[in-house]
This record gives structure tokens, C-alpha cells and sequence, in this order.
């Protein structure tokens, strides 16, 4: 929630923070079901948190920034002692962290050694279709593209995966094999970057296998910057700290555990029948280490919050909080970048896929105070925890939270030309449950919505169930939360909301930038590998 402060109390605090009312989180449902560990857990913080490596680029004579990163099979210390075989970019999780700048083109190598298919998605980028990573534009490794993959791929033609598990995965959809396409150990993702600084992301977007090749690793931060995020005197450089927050499940010898119907990932897919409304693991990961500490200075710092799960929701607070009685966070920047004003909140909900741009002033707590962020909807004592920060110094501090942070030209009604509705609800195909979005499972010929480039339409986006809704490159802005208005937490620009149980969000979104083939789905990667993905074509 957000709390009220007077203006003028908290102006002085904050440098000018406006505040909003709070809009209560439905927690009638979970996301998803608990699947426990084999292994012993470490102690909560006792494990430093790392900070993910930074890709280094080189610069052709065009001005663009060139990568290349190799999606490989590495073994990693996780939890202390033991091994866990990750799948992760560069071999590291998360992946090294892009940091590129507002308009300058970049061109990512993605280059594939594990032993199946791969598709990468920038999330939040506006992309051409052809580098946005869509589920069935394969990068095959040499030798990966096995037999088994063909024969998956053969059994999804002669009547979809129906009859595992009881719930029958893609029930009837049919993926014939012109609508797949591959590319041969490699492939250039072409990012313009013509678009505001923000914090994204890139993950796994494979078809029928997301949630269990992301659950492995293969997800990493993609940061956008700008002059205008620059000029802001907010907290920067060591004090400017990316955060993933996921959760996982170990099996007793340290490797991940996850509930595959094929846990080679190259035939059936799918998850076991308990868990289709999404894996929950017990352990709380942040930049890949459980329950982790971070030392800092008494002062303010910027944490970019990711919720990399995959159908975890948390609602983060501060423990203590702030002995001033102000806010614990200050939202400055959501998923599409800057807010116009930053927002105090005592409670942050975030859903899978969104991201958080907080600053957090560490300067209100004592030297020596141990300051713990938990999550009030873990339904353990580890899925409590997230992680500790100890204030160790006095250090100087020029940062500011200035009272007006950008200009994001939010659309209003007016702006809208056409209005459509969306329904992501589980439904029933030849006695298989199955998620689908206005009734239809996923088919990669067939598209629900076909906006024009340029244009701004109304969507009203309505769930049986916690569904984080993902809009690949169009942008948006939540006008509405059921009979209400949207609340704190859905400021600024998003490319991802979180519909709750019975509730429909109504979000104005904008398609600019490319002509093409596009998706939404719901980014509960459980349920977008059980076909709760459309496409919209933009004209």
C-alpha cells in the first residue's frame, strides 16, 4: 500500500515524492502450487549478493553496439556446497546485464550450445518481429535439433499434447512445420532502441518450454539509458543495483527441481497435473543467491526490482521501516521507464515479468541496523524472506529524489480508437483443462486483434485467476482496476499487469514503432507453455 504523509513533511524527506492512495491486493488465490526442496537450505543471509557481470560491446563504424553471448550448460555454487547445473547465457545466472543507451542500435549474437531449441525475447524492447524473439523462431544448436524434437514437434501436428497429466497441455492446437522456423546455431537480435530508458529484460521465449528453460537460468537484465535519466540526481553508480527476485526448488543433491512431464525438455511438454496453475519454488533467489545481504552506506540507493518467477507473486516490505514514518519505497520508474512523479509506498506488489524502479534511503536507520525485505504473500517462512541489507557506514550522499521526474505522455480515453476485450480463463477441450485468452488456445496462424501502427486502442483484460498480462512492443497505461481506479502501484508505463481473480484491468495501449506479428499472453510461463498466448497483428 501507499501511505499519506502531509505534503510538506514529506517534501522535506524526499526532495518531493507525491503520494497516492493504496488499491489493496487480492490474495483470495494463489499463483500457483508449492513445490519443496530435496536439499538442505542455507541459513537466510548469510550469502553476499552478487552483482551480475556487465556485457561489454564493441562499436562498429555505424555507431551500433555488437554482443555476443553463448547460451551454455555451466555448473554454479547456488546453494553453499553444493552444485547446481545452470542453463544460462554466458553460462552465469542471471545472464550479464546489456547496459546500452536510448538510440543507439544494438545487435546481440545469440549463439546456442545446450541441447535444445532456444528463442530469446527482449522484453519491454520495441523490436522488429523478426528479432522479438516470437516462441516458434528457433536458434538450433549443432546436434540439438534432435530426432526427439522432430517427433515433439510431429506429435503437436497429430492432435496436440492432449492426455498428460489430465490437462492436456496445447489440447488441440496444431503447430504445422511451415509455421516453424530455425536458425542454425546462431542468430542476430537487432534492438533500435528508440525508445526511453528503462529497465528491461531478456529471457527464454520458447515455445512450450519457457517456464522450465527460464526456471534454469536462461534470463538476464537489459538496461536503457538516456541524458534525460542521467541528469536526475538519483542515486548511481555502486549505489544503482539491479535486482532479479525468483524463486527455485532444489533437488537434494543441489541441481534445480522442477516438475517437467519430460525433464529433457525435448519431447512432452508441460508440467505435472499439480502444478498447472504455476511452480512455486521455496527458496528465494535474488541476482541468483538464496535469501542474500548486501552491505551498504547509510544513504540512498536505486534497486531495480525484477520479478523473474515464474508464477510467483510478492508484496515487498521493509522490516523495520523507516524510523521517520515515512514511505519504505520510492517508486521513481516502472516498467517502460521514468514516472512523471516519484510515489511513496509502504507495500510493493509485483507479479511476474514486472519491474520496479525503487529508492530506497538507507540514510533514515542507524549504522549496524539490519534492514529485511519480506514478502507478506510467502506462504512459508522461506517464501517470506527475500533479502537483508545491513547499513554499515556513514557515507556522503549528493543524491535527491527530485519532485518531477519526466515527461511520459500518457494516453488518455480520448486517445483511443477502438475498444476490445480479452478473456484469459481455463476452459474445458474434449474433457482437458486448458488456459486460454477469449476461448482460443494459442495458434501461431491466427491473430485476436489487428491495431493500426500508430494508433492507441482500449483493452479490457478480464481473468479467472492471478494472470500477469504481457504485451510484447506495445507500451501502456492501466486506466482502470474493475469498478475503480488503478492503483499506486500501476503508474506509469507498462508492458506487463497483473489481472487478478475476477477482476477486469482496462489499459490503453500504443503501438509504435513496427509493422508486424506480435503477441500477448499470460507471463505465468506455466501457463504460456499450456498455450495462453495470441497473437495481435499491428497494420
Amino acid at each position: 500500500m501507499s501511505r499519506y504523509l502531509s505534503r510538506r513533511g514529506f517534501l522535506g524527506l524526499s526532495g518531493g515524492v507525491a503520494l497516492s492512495a493504496a488499491v489493496g491486493c487480492s490474495t483470495s488465490m494463489t499463483s500457483g502450487e508449492l513445490l519443496r526442496s530435496r536439499a538442505r537450505l542455507p541459513k537466510p543471509f548469510t550469502v553476499p549478493l552478487p552483482i551480475p557481470a556487465q556485457a561489454v560491446p564493441v562499436v562498429d563504424a555505424s555507431g551500433a553496439s555488437r554482443f555476443e553471448v553463448v547460451q551454455r550448460a555451466a555448473e554454479a555454487e547456488i546453494l553453499p556446497g553444493t552444485r547446481t547445473t545452470v542453463w544460462g547465457y554466458d553460462g552465469t545466472f542471471p545472464g550479464p546485464t546489456f547496459r546500452v543507451r536510448s538510440g543507439h542500435e544494438a545487435v546481440v549474437r545469440v549463439r546456442n550450445e545446450l541441447v535444445v531449441p532456444t528463442s530469446t525475447h527482449l522484453h519491454g524492447g520495441v523490436t522488429a518481429p523478426e528479432s522479438d524473439g516470437y516462441p516458434t523462431d528457433l536458434v538450433v544448436s549443432k546436434g540439438g535439433y534432435s530426432p526427439a524434437v522432430n517427433a515433439a514437434h510431429q506429435a503437436m501436428q497429430n492432435g496436440g499434447h492432449g492426455g498428460h497429466g489430465g490437462h492436456g497441455g496445447h489440447g488441440a492446437m496444431v503447430v504445422r512445420p511451415h509455421q516453424w522456423t530455425t536458425h542454425d546455431q546462431a542468430k542476430d537480435y537487432v534492438y533500435p532502441l528508440a525508445q526511453r530508458a528503462a529497465t528491461l529484460w531478456y529471457h527464454d521465449h520458447r515455445m512450450d518450454f519457457s517456464g522450465p528453460q527460464v526456471w534454469r537460468g536462461l534470463a538476464g537484465f537489459f538496461l536503457v539509458t538516456d541524458a534525460e535519466d542521467e541528469a536526475l540526481p538519483l542515486p548511481s553508480g555502486e549505489r544503482d543495483v539491479p535486482l532479479m527476485i525468483c524463486d527455485r526448488a532444489f533437488e537434494a543433491g543441489g541441481e534445480f527441481r522442477y516438475p517437467a512431464l519430460d525433464p529433457a525438455l525435448i519431447g512432452t511438454p508441460g508440467v505435472e497435473d499439480d502444478f498447472m496453475e504455476g511452480v512455486l519454488g521455496d527458496v528465494v533467489l535474488v541476482n541468483g543467491a538464496p535469501w542474500p545481504v548486501l552491505e551498504v552506506d547509510a544513504a540512498r540507493y536505486r534497486l531495480r526490482v525484477l520479478n523473474a518467477s515464474n508464477a510467483r507473486r510478492y508484496r515487498l516490505r521493509l522490516d523495520p521501516e523507516p524510523p521517520d514514518g515515512s514511505p519504505a519505497f520510492v517508486q521513481v520508474g516502472s516498467d517502460g521507464g521514468l514516472l512523471e512523479r516519484p510515489v511513496g509506498h509502504d507495500r510493493v506488489p509485483i507479479s511476474p515479468a514486472e519491474r520496479f524502479d525503487l529508492v530506497v534511503d538507507f540514510g533514515r536507520y542507524p549504522v549496524g541496523t539490519e534492514v529485511t525485505v519480506r514478502n507478506t504473500l510467502g506462504e512459508t517462512d522461506g517464501t517470506r524472506e527475500v533479502m537483508r541489507f545491513r547499513v554499515v557506514r556513514r557515507a556522503r550522499d549528493e543524491s535527491r529524489i527530485p519532485e518531477r521526474l519526466s515527461e511520459p505522455r500518457l494516453p488518455t480515453r480520448g486517445d483511443a480508437v477502438r475498444t476490445r476485450t480479452f478473456d484469459f480463463r481455463q476452459t474445458k477441450r474434449a474433457g482437458a483443462r486448458v488456459w486460454t485468452i477469449n476461448g482460443r488456445v494459442f495458434d501461431p496462424d491466427e491473430h485476436l486483434a489487428d491495431p493500426a501502427l500508430g494508433t492507441v486502442e482500449l483493452w479490457r483484460l478480464s481473468s479467472d485467476f492471478h494472470h500477469p498480462v504481457h504485451l510484447h512492443l506495445a507500451h501502456f497505461a492501466v486506466v482502470g482496476r474493475g469498478a475503480g481506479a488503478p492503483a499506486a502501484t500501476d503508474a506509469g508505463w507498462k508492458d506487463t499487469v497483473d489481472v487478478r481473480p475476477y477482476e477486469t484491468v482496462e489499459v490503453l495501449a500504443r503501438f509504435d514503432g513496427f509493422k508486424g506479428r506480435y503477441m500477448m499472453h499470460c507471463h505465468n510461463l506455466e501457463h504460456e507453455d499450456m498455450a495462453m498466448m495470441a497473437n495481435f497483428r499491428v497494420t
